[in-house]
């Protein structure tokens, strides 16, 4: 019996990997908590960024006066161009950040930092109290012991240079 290769055309025909849009998530079921507390986290320094540049643009009359007049009432805010280039900024920013996080690389850590978080024995109340107390014990005595010994450094400095005593 002789072996033959099998043609291209003869394999079995692989399901055609399912083109992902612009807001599908990859392996939205997996990593929630991880995906969640990483957009948080950059979306606040978003804000942050935002705001800061809703303030420098503030500085220039052109960019702070209110566009007819309009006030939002919501939030207060006169809507004037400075707020409207912040405003797309943040908008185009939390765009940025769902696809970054989206990406199969940066899923993939999410996914797994949360997978192995799950792994971690987290100590129980009384463990963590037993634990802050020695912690607190020992630099108190190791500052008490640490002024005992600088004052009488400072002595002994004093008694040997001025010949006080």
């Amino acid at each position: 019996m002789t072996m033959t290769k099998e043609s291209p055309a003869q394999t079995p025909l692989e399901p055609a990997p399912q083109g992902r849009g612009w807001f599908t998530p990859y392996r939205e079921d997996h990593g929630r908590h991880a995906r969640m507390a990483a957009f948080w986290s950059v979306v606040f320094f978003l804000v942050f960024g935002c705001r800061f540049m809703h303030q420098v643009l503030s500085q220039w009359e052109s960019l702070r006066k209110p566009l007819n007049g309009i006030r939002i009432p919501v939030v207060a805010v006169d809507l004037s161009p400075a707020f409207l280039l912040s405003f797309v900024v943040f908008s185009a920013g939390l765009l940025l950040i769902h696809r970054w996080q989206q990406r199969p690389k940066v899923a993939d850590l999410l996914i797994d930092t949360e997978a192995e978080l799950k792994k971690v024995s987290w100590p129980k109340g009384e463990e963590v109290w037993n634990a802050a107390m020695v912690v607190i014990v020992s630099v108190v005595l190791l500052g008490v012991f640490l002024a005992l010994v600088d004052i009488f450094l400072f002595r002994l400095m004093r008694y040997l240079i001025l010949g006080e005593s």
